[in-house]
């Protein structure tokens, strides 16, 4: 079994597509009002949003995109006028993460966790 995509809603699909671009996200579906999904930059992973009347209720799903470089990323992205509410931090689960919201609340991590990721010194 591989994970193949992550869907999230979204009040309104035309802000939501121009933000998941600017993460450097690439359209490759575009069925609007309703869906559309996105190509990772790398590895075989998409990503979707779709159109809903209302969004759940509380913090919802974490979404984690992984970068390799982190803080040069994130820098980038900010200067394309993303806002963080949290600058790349180291974590005590051995990852260095940055996290954000995008237009809908949708929680979304950019993190780099290298060996740790699948291997940290506690796995089983």
């Amino acid at each position: 079994m591989n994970l193949n995509q992550i869907t999230v809603p979204s009040l309104d699909l035309t802000k939501s597509i121009p933000f998941y671009e600017a993460l450097g996200l690439k359209l490759i579906v575009k069925a609007l009002p309703n869906y559309a999904r996105f190509e990772c930059p790398h590895g075989n992973s998409t990503f979707s949003i779709h159109q809903t009347t209302t969004l759940p209720i509380g913090e919802g799903v974490y979404v984690y995109f992984e970068c390799e470089n982190l803080d040069e990323q994130v820098e980038l992205l900010k200067e394309k006028g993303i806002v963080f509410d949290q600058e790349p931090t180291n974590e005590s689960w051995l990852w260095r993460e940055a996290r954000l919201k995008d237009m809908d609340g949708n929680q979304l991590i950019l993190f780099y966790g290298g060996k740790n990721r699948i291997n940290p010194p506690w796995r089983i």
